[in-house]
C-alpha cells in the first residue's frame, strides 16, 4: 500500500496541473465545456484519494511519515471541503477558479512530497 501512495502521488500531482493549467488558459469563459468538468472530478478525486491512501499507510502500516507531511494532506482535505462549500461562487468563472484551485492543491501536494519524514 505504501508503494502505491508514493507512485500514484505523482500522478495525482500531475492531473491536478494538467487540469488546472487547462482551466487557466480558458479563464476567458463565463462556462467551461463538460470534458472540463470530468476532468476536474478525476483531479479532485485523485488527490483525495491519495490523502485517504496515506491515512491508511499511516494507521495500518504502522508508518511516520512526518508532521509537515501529515500537515499538507489535511490541508489538501480542507481546501477541497472549503471548494465544495462556495461552490455556487465558482459558478461565476468555473475554468478560472477551478483552474486556480486544482493549481493551488498541485502546490500543496508537491510540498507534502518534500516534507516526507520532516516534522515541525
Amino acid at each position: 500500500m505504501n508503494e502505491i501512495h508514493a507512485s500514484l502521488g505523482l500522478a495525482a500531482i500531475w492531473i491536478n496541473g494538467i487540469v488546472g493549467l487547462w482551466g487557466v488558459a480558458m479563464y476567458r469563459r463565463y462556462t467551461a465545456p463538460k470534458p472540463f468538468y470530468w476532468a476536474v472530478g478525476v483531479a479532485i478525486a485523485a488527490l483525495l484519494t491519495q490523502v485517504l491512501l496515506g491515512v491508511v499507510v499511516m494507521s495500518a502500516e504502522d508508518v511516520d511519515p512526518g508532521n509537515q507531511h501529515v500537515f499538507y494532506g489535511v490541508v489538501i482535505a480542507m481546501t477541497f471541503a472549503f471548494a465544495y462549500i462556495y461552490r455556487a461562487q465558482f459558478r461565476k468563472r468555473p475554468a478560472l477558479y477551478y483552474g486556480l484551485l486544482l493549481l493551488f492543491t498541485m502546490g500543496l501536494g508537491i510540498r507534502g512530497i518534500q516534507t516526507f519524514g520532516v516534522n515541525f
